[in-house]
């Protein structure tokens, strides 16, 4: 194919927002170059997503009718509509039994190439059809270069946390290592049947294997390493599409009560913290979090779910709290427009459960940046923050069950925040360098040239 010629892409992420808005954002990012995007989406999913489509006249939703699953609330398409792992499973389900509707989708649309992420049965139906595949993640290449990748296959069917606690053969990266209570996690989520009778590994996998070609959202200046690696074990093209820069919500501005709030403090002197959207700590933990803010005697504001079994934030709150931090702590159990917030010139520190999203927000921020990973990818995002470009702190935890204290949580936070702590100064050093990288539009626009022009190529 010409390198001028127009991309026709179809797009199938996991039914999630934090998949769906990651697709959609490179949707924009090519679309603004011309190519036209057929955006595969539960159908009455598609209204929340509309306002962030930029070019409505390349990029279209194509409505998903989700077949229903016994076990799931009526009605339920994405995990945001429902509770649990075990529903989660059922929604993987209800997706991978919408392959039939899929496949008369792509005869009717007949795009070049189609992107996907845990629908492993893409590349052999794309092929079929003559359509090239992309398994396109949003989960960080260096989870997949530990995890996902061939060298794993030797150990057989099943995985132990002995396996995990150890790098596969050839990445020589020693600042990733995983303590105890994350290897745990890592293997039960690889061995879990995740969808159809198929292994949570197998599922992605098999995806990888299979597809053409494999990318990332990401930049090798921040995974280059782990890029290389993957590269070298499934011996195809992996294609990086590189930094958001500086993502832009629907115009608006932010909310009056927490921009009065906000504003009464000095900058640069508040912290945030926020968990996402499917993040619960146990009331242990949640009670060790917020008294951990109340240790630092900076202001806080902490937007959080009720814990496990707390049916509000406010339940779930230490005694004697709120009098003792009354003007300088809130705890808030509802939304918030996080990108308004991290952009306050007040807010200092961000403690961040190292969510994709919420990382590719606050990396291009001045906010420093307090590492509290919970699952999976967060713990390898942690990692590469923390130890490989040493960007960020991460707070500590016990080795066996990932248990913090109110004293760890204080403590990674006055390290960043502290102007004395020599530690603080030199990560603030590297990660006001970092932030300017990122928002280098040279670096954004040479990526996303540089992808399509390797699609183009795949496409021949």
């Amino acid at each position: 194919m010409a390198a001028t010629s127009s991309l026709h892409i179809a797009m199938f992420p996991w039914f999630a927002f934090g998949h769906l808005a990651p697709y959609l954002q490179i949707a924009n990012k090519l679309a603004k170059k011309g190519h036209k995007i057929s955006f595969l989406i539960p159908s009455k999913t598609q209204v929340k997503l509309q306002p962030f489509n930029h070019f409505p006249n390349l990029i279209t939703f194509v409505p998903i009718i989700v077949p229903h699953v016994d076990g799931l609330p009526e009605g339920a398409e994405i995990t945001a509509d429902v509770s649990n792992l075990h529903e989660f499973n059922l929604i993987m389900t209800a997706m991978d039994l919408t392959q039939p509707q899929i496949k008369t989708l792509l005869q009717l649309i007949k795009p070049h190439v189609i992107f996907f992420d845990f629908t492993f049965w893409i590349p052999k139906l794309a092929s079929q059809l003559g359509i090239k595949s992309i398994y396109y993640s949003v989960i960080s290449a260096t989870t997949f270069s530990y995890v996902f990748t061939p060298t794993r296959q030797l150990c057989g069917p099943d995985f132990t946390v002995d396996e995990f606690m150890q790098p596969p053969l050839g990445l020589a990266i020693s600042a990733i290592k995983l303590h105890s209570h994350e290897a745990k996690n890592v293997t039960f989520m690889s061995n879990m049947i995740f969808g159809s009778d198929v292994r949570f590994f197998h599922r992605h996998f098999t995806g990888l294997c299979e597809a053409d070609a494999i990318a990332f959202k990401a930049c090798g200046e921040i995974e280059g390493p782990f890029v290389d690696f993957l590269i070298s074990e499934f011996k195809k093209p992996v294609l990086l599409s590189g930094p958001d820069g500086d993502i832009q919500e629907p115009k608006t501005t932010l909310e009056h009560r927490w921009q009065e709030w906000l504003s009464k403090f000095k900058s640069g002197s508040v912290i945030y913290c926020a968990f996402g959207s499917e993040c619960t700590l146990t009331k242990d933990q949640f009670q060790e979090l917020v008294l951990g803010f109340e240790l630092t005697n900076l202001p806080f504001l902490a937007v959080l779910k009720p814990p496990v079994g707390v049916d509000t934030v406010t339940a779930a709150l230490p005694d004697g709290f709120e009098e003792r931090v009354e003007g300088r702590g809130v705890v808030y159990g509802g939304w918030v427009q996080q990108q308004h917030i991290l952009e306050h010139p007040s807010i200092g520190c961000f403690v961040t459960h190292c969510g994709a999203g919420s990382l590719s927000e606050a990396l291009v921020k001045k906010c420093q940046l307090v590492l509290l990973p919970h699952v999976g990818d967060h713990f390898f995002r942690a990692r590469t923050l923390s130890s490989c470009l040493k960007v960020g702190v991460e707070v500590e935890k016990r080795e066996d069950d990932g248990f913090f204290t109110k004293e760890s949580v204080c403590e990674a936070v006055k390290t960043l925040m502290d102007e004395g702590n020599e530690r603080g100064k030199e990560i603030r050093a590297t990660r006001a360098k970092l932030r300017e990288l990122l928002l280098d539009k040279d670096l954004e626009e040479s990526y996303i040239i540089n992808f399509i022009h390797n699609l183009q190529s795949l496409v021949g």
